[in-house]
């Protein structure tokens, strides 16, 4: 109980002295007394008690449910469960769950109650008295409220709307997500931002707050949490026109009691009393995945585990809009519309601030009238509110101001011209365009910097490898995510134990350092460890595709020890080798081969292991071999070998190239046995820190599934293997993704131009690796479709050297030295060797004495602008009549038609010389003419055009997708028909080619 003192008296009417009398009431020279004393007795119960007593009573409620991270109510429990429409209000992270029952003429609980609703509270509790509650995560509150889901579908029988406010709104948002919208009817929010990077408060620059915001959940956050004062200081500042507003009215008024009470309550809520104490994991957790990450809407963020996305929200969708949110700006909360691009989204804007979308007068007015509206429209009880209406982002995209300086004023003192807040708006978009233009420019500097110092300062023995990086990335981000495989997550912490089990067990076998051992493995978990692991034990991985002619590639490599998983553990036993199987889960199906050479590493108990005095993990050098891959089928298999230094240089150049960091998810699409899996794929995101998601395989469905719930920001490929995801039209042009770039090798021009015109604003990184050297070309701007680039920093210096394709010769100078070819003429590649390299296979004194090079087994051109373009290996050069015929030059023409799926060009055989021919498949519902070939064709010069063009049913694709042109040239010259033409020197077009043609071309008569 209050003092009566102070209770009972809130005016002096009057004063009686003898033989006066003085009544305040009527005698104005009085009244300035009377306001002081009000004042002194109203301000001393403020220091006091910390405000006026309202004598308000609360509305009713129940606990349903009590755990120790939160607590259920159920709000008007007389009621009967299930009579009306339930909504669950979950409060925002920092403040109390009686931010929806502050004041009586606001209520939210009471309001919807009125209208019909029956409505539920999360509460929370406060960290600081509930047990464990400093070391709540983002994913507990995602967690609890999925289970407050369950039990009140339980208690009423019926789907519930799901409502939050602010961060609550978010929490609304993941815990759908989370459950794939499972007993949910709709999903209500106030001032809930989504993308938050483009609406920061005050219209900060994104790399400053994102930088910022990393460094605080790293260093800051793991230590300490969020006080109550903390976040009720912190949630002034963001308007401080309000709050010293809101003080001063208080302060004006102290002596009027009765016109400070119908606020009273909310002025103590916002003054600190409604404020909760924030844990340091959760708010560390919430910078990482929605500032720094900003995964609401690129997707991809992780709970428990699980990789969730708004993308896969397909429920009904109310946002609240304020007009002068500068916390829940409207671009950021308009993000929802892009981030759930399946689903039904609305939004009602209304003209308040952040707090006033939720108590107020314009709350108890607009807000919780129509939410009422909203759950009845949705329930087919009423018609749709007249202040809802499909939100439309497209009209918000471009403004990254948030809101502005002007617009604040404006609500709060009404004093501000619109246009004075309109030229405010246009200086302070030219201001934060500016910095944060500079800041992402720096910042992609900061990245690719240290990458190349590193890279610069590897020597012949300095230790480098897969293994020792992946060991890195635990000790510095332990509880960081390393991959996504089918929706879970591996931290690298996980990974790394994974790896040294492996180890051990392959140390518990014999294998030992420098060991060459096959790896024949799907993609998955167990084949990144596999490999990671021989890395780690200092043993060469020798990677052999599946389903490939495993028997002449163990020949070739001489290897006698081979890792499969039991998908592949059939083919593997016919090599012959001893066997070594891993992965695969409870059901792996061992039964099928039987044998003292089988070996299942999964048995093996890796703490009984006895490690051997032999043992330093991660003992590769520069100079050591690390891998061998396999490429080629038949007599054209050959073995490539791969240094930790080579394989060093891909990866920390596609790192940098491709800017790649830990906010970036990398799509593996290419398996890890091909070079680009292996290189570029999975070296470019351990050197970058990034996140890898592994695709079991290429299924166009799953992959549309997977970047959006993985928000995939880097897609890797190898040749032609967006064709089949761009065919299946499981992205239409224009849709919601989260992708910025493509990288990879071998990309038809034709398929280049759909791909970036599909997935628009990504664009395409073409690299070109060499497989000997440490050459690494690159793309970065993917200005030049079919274009390989220049070298990328930090990796070898390349030469074109003056070649002759026919006689497989080098020509030189007249002091001969190598000739160094000029603009657009077409030469071997060489590079650099260096002090790292293996120059085994290399040249010494070619351009001047004493120089070394490395050459590859690829012919380029350099053009004006010093960017390098693939012509033809030099093994399938034309080696027509005429001279040398390259077929890039021609696939790229061809394949740039918009009739043309996939071209290929190869040669056929035609007596002492060859011919070129040049095969193409139709595009769906297209006709290929011989006007269309024509004219396309006319970009090359007479004699670098193919002699034959012809219209094939099909191109099959090897394993790792590359148009294959051995089964075209086996079957020789194709038969006349009306799609085929021939190439007539006379007119320079195509023609038909007939039977009567083709007996008097001159090929037919030299066969």
């Amino acid at each position: 109980m209050r003092s009566s003192l102070l209770h009972g008296v809130t005016r002096v009417t009057s004063l009686r002295y003898p033989g006066v009398s003085v009544d305040f009431s009527t005698a104005s020279a009085f009244r300035p007394i009377q306001r002081i004393v009000a004042t002194a007795q109203n301000g001393l119960e403020v220091v006091r008690f910390g405000g006026l007593e309202t004598s308000r009573v609360p509305a009713p409620f129940d606990i349903v449910e009590r755990k120790p991270m939160y607590r259920l109510r159920r709000y008007f429990p007389d009621v009967p469960a299930g009579e009306r429409p339930p909504i669950v209000l979950i409060p925002p992270m920092m403040l109390a769950a009686d931010v929806y029952d502050v004041t009586e003429d606001s209520s939210a609980v009471t309001i919807l109650h009125e209208n019909g609703l029956d409505p539920w509270v999360v509460d929370f509790g406060s960290p600081a008295v509930d047990e464990g509650g400093w070391d709540r995560n983002l994913a507990d509150h995602i967690v609890a409220i999925s289970e407050v889901i369950d039990t009140v579908r339980e208690h009423v029988g019926r789907d519930v709307h799901l409502s939050g406010y602010s961060q609550g709104g978010m929490f609304a948002y993941q815990a759908a997500a989370y459950r794939r919208g499972k007993d949910i009817a709709s999903l209500i929010t106030y001032g809930s931002p989504v993308d938050l990077v483009a609406g920061l408060p005050f219209g900060l620059p994104a790399g400053m707050t994102t930088k910022g915001a990393d460094f605080l959940a790293d260093h800051v956050f793991t230590r300490l949490p969020i006080t109550d004062w903390m976040a009720s200081t912190g949630f002034q500042m963001l308007d401080p026109v309000r709050t010293l507003k809101t003080r001063f009215d208080f302060i004006r008024q102290l002596h009027d009691r009765e016109a400070l009470l119908p606020r009273e309550q909310q002025r103590r809520f916002l003054m600190g009393e409604g404020f909760v104490p924030w844990s340091g994991p959760a708010v560390a957790e919430l910078l990482k995945q929605f500032v720094v990450h900003n995964r609401m809407m690129s997707g991809g963020f992780v709970i428990n585990e699980q990789v969730v996305s708004l993308a896969e929200l397909t429920l009904p969708i109310l946002a609240f809009v304020g007009e002068v949110d500068d916390i829940g700006q409207p671009v950021s909360v308009r993000g929802i519309r892009r981030a759930a691009s399946r689903a039904q989204v609305f939004e009602a804007t209304l003209r308040a601030g952040h707090f006033g979308l939720v108590v107020g007068g314009t709350a108890a007015r607009l807000t919780w009238p129509n939410v009422a509206g909203w759950v009845k429209w949705r329930e087919e009880q009423g018609e749709q509110p007249e202040i809802v209406h499909a939100m439309d982002y497209a009209e918000y995209g471009q403004n990254h101001s948030g809101v502005s300086a002007g617009a604040r004023i404006v609500h709060t003192a009404a004093s501000v011209a619109e246009v004075g807040a309109g030229v405010g708006r246009g200086i302070a978009n030219l201001a934060n365009n500016a910095v944060r233009g500079t800041i992402e420019i720096s910042g992609e500097a900061a990245r690719a910097l240290p990458r190349l110092v590193r890279l610069g300062t590897i020597q012949p023995h300095t230790k480098i490898s897969l293994g020792g990086l992946l060991a890195e990335q635990g000790k510095r981000a332990p509880v960081g995510e390393c991959f996504l495989f089918e929706d879970r997550v591996h931290t690298n912490a996980a990974v790394n134990t994974r790896i040294d089990n492996v180890v051990r067990g392959l140390i518990e076998v014999g294998v030992r350092p420098a060991h060459h051992v096959g790896v024949v493995m799907e993609t998955r978990p167990s084949a990144l460890v596999t490999i990671a692991a021989l890395s780690r034990l200092g043993a060469v991985a020798v990677l052999l595709a599946p389903g490939g002619d495993l028997k002449s590639a163990v020949e070739l490599t001489g290897i006698d020890t081979v890792i499969t998983d039991p998908d592949n553990l059939t083919s593997v036993a016919a090599t012959g080798t001893r066997i070594l199987v891993l992965g695969g889960g409870d059901n792996r199906g061992l039964d099928v081969v039987s044998g003292s050479d089988v070996v299942d590493l999964e048995q093996i108990d890796p703490d009984a292991v006895r490690i051997p005095g032999w043992y330093r993990p991660n003992p590769g050098m520069a100079r050591e071999l690390a891998f061998v891959l396999v490429i080629g089928t038949g007599n054209r298999m050959e073995a490539k070998y791969i240094t930790n230094y080579r394989w060093a240089v891909s990866a920390f150049g596609t790192a940098s190239s491709a800017s790649l960091g830990v906010g970036d998810t990398v799509y593996c699409l290419a398996p890890l046995h091909h070079s680009s899996g292996l290189l570029v794929s999975l070296g470019g995101a351990v050197a970058g820190g990034s996140r890898i998601a592994l695709a079991r395989s290429l299924d166009p469905e799953r992959f549309a599934e997977e970047v959006h719930r993985y928000g995939v920001t880097v897609v890797t490929y190898t040749w032609t293997m967006m064709r089949e995801i761009l065919d299946a039209n499981v992205f239409p042009v224009g849709a919601q993704h989260s992708i910025r770039l493509f990288i990879g090798s071998g990309m038809p021009v034709g398929l280049w131009k759909r791909t970036t015109e599909i997935f628009a604003p990504a664009r395409v990184l073409e690299f070109y690796a060499s497989t000997e050297g440490d050459v690494v070309l690159a793309n970065v701007t993917g200005s030049k479709e079919g274009c390989n680039g220049r070298p990328v920093p930090g990796t070898a210096a390349v030469r074109l050297a003056a070649y002759d394709p026919i006689t497989g010769k080098f020509l030189e100078d007249e002091r001969g030295f190598v000739r160094r070819c000029e603009d657009d003429e077409v030469g071997l590649l060489l590079g650099r060797a260096s002090a790292a390299t293996d120059v085994k296979g290399g040249m010494r004194g070619v351009f001047e004495a004493g120089d070394s090079w490395v050459p590859t087994e690829n012919l380029f051109r350099r053009d004006a602008d010093k960017d390098y373009w693939l012509v033809d290996h030099k093994a399938t050069v034309v080696k027509a009549a005429r001279g040398p015929v390259f077929t890039k030059p021609i696939v790229d023409v061809l394949d740039d038609l918009p009739q043309v799926d996939l071209a290929v060009a190869y040669a056929v055989k035609a007596g002492t010389s060859e011919i070129a021919v040049a095969a193409l498949t139709a595009a769906e519902g297209a006709e290929v003419t011989a006007a269309a070939i024509t004219e396309a064709l006319r970009g090359l010069l007479p004699a670098d055009r193919p002699d034959l063009v012809h219209v094939v049913d099909n191109i099959a694709v090897s394993p790792s997708f590359r148009p294959r042109v051995a089964p075209l040239s086996a079957a020789g010259l194709p038969a006349p028909s009306d799609r085929a033409w021939y190439y007539d020197n006379y007119d320079g077009t195509y023609k038909v080619f007939t039977d009567s043609v083709a007996g008097r071309l001159p090929w037919k008569s030299t066969a």
